[in-house]
């Protein structure tokens, strides 16, 4: 019983999680109406594959996690970069005249490979799943043994699949549903990642992205509650 209860946890904060407004899910939906819901699905497996690993890592690996904050400043700074890209990318295919693909996707790199490389440069969510694993291990429902951790990080990458399918499935309905033009939804598409952009910039110049909140970390492999 309390094995289904971590894997229901797992999975509901996951999903929760992955519904605001975010670069991979927004991408994913992009890919999906611009391409395929195959390649979308293809995406979101690459990008909670990492979501995984990192998990996995922060459960076992906490002293080491919270000395990288250099480590984490580079990369938030290359997830603003490549958010920055993609609202470029498309208000410039938004301007064309035939349907065209926001230049960050435009390539043959396979959607999963794709997928797993920008989630790998988006520190956020190990915070975020420092925190959330830090309340489970407090109401004593996520224990240290591998059992929990593995039926845990399961249930983290189907909520993670159920958001990014809202997305993809949403999106692409909607589209076809109302008929919208594909440059009117780059335009769109390229104003939710450059509002992205300005937060991602804020947090940083602000100290409130990830790498600040390595610091809420404890010693000795103890952590506070941190939520993102």
């Amino acid at each position: 019983m309390n094995l289904a209860k971590v894997f229901f946890w797992g999975m509901i904060v996951s999903f929760l999680g992955s519904l605001p407004l975010g670069t991979l899910n927004i991408a994913a939906m992009q890919i999906s109406v611009q391409e395929s819901v195959a390649d979308a699905i293809y995406f979101s497996l690459g990008s909670l594959l990492t979501e995984m690993i990192y998990v996995r890592i922060s459960l076992v690996g906490i002293n080491w996690v919270r000395k990288q904050k250099v480590l984490f400043r580079w990369l938030e700074w290359i997830t603003f970069g490549i958010v920055v890209a993609l609202a470029v990318g498309s208000f410039i295919a938004a301007t064309k005249e035939h349907h065209a693909k926001n230049i960050m996707l435009n390539n043959n790199m396979h959607r999963f490979w794709l997928g797993l490389i920008m989630s790998s440069i988006s520190p956020m969510q190990i915070p975020f799943w420092f925190g959330w694993s830090t309340i489970l291990f407090t109401k004593k429902i996520l224990k240290p043994d591998n059992a929990h951790y593995n039926l845990y990080i399961i249930g983290i990458g189907l909520g993670t699949l159920m958001g990014n399918c809202v997305f993809i499935f949403g999106g692409k309905y909607i589209v076809e549903k109302l008929n919208t033009n594909q440059n009117i939804l780059n335009w769109v598409i390229g104003g939710i990642f450059a509002l992205t952009a300005v937060i991602q910039l804020l947090k940083i110049l602000l100290h409130k992205d990830a790498a600040e909140k390595l610091d809420t970390l404890g010693v000795d492999g103890k952590v506070e509650p941190v939520v993102s």
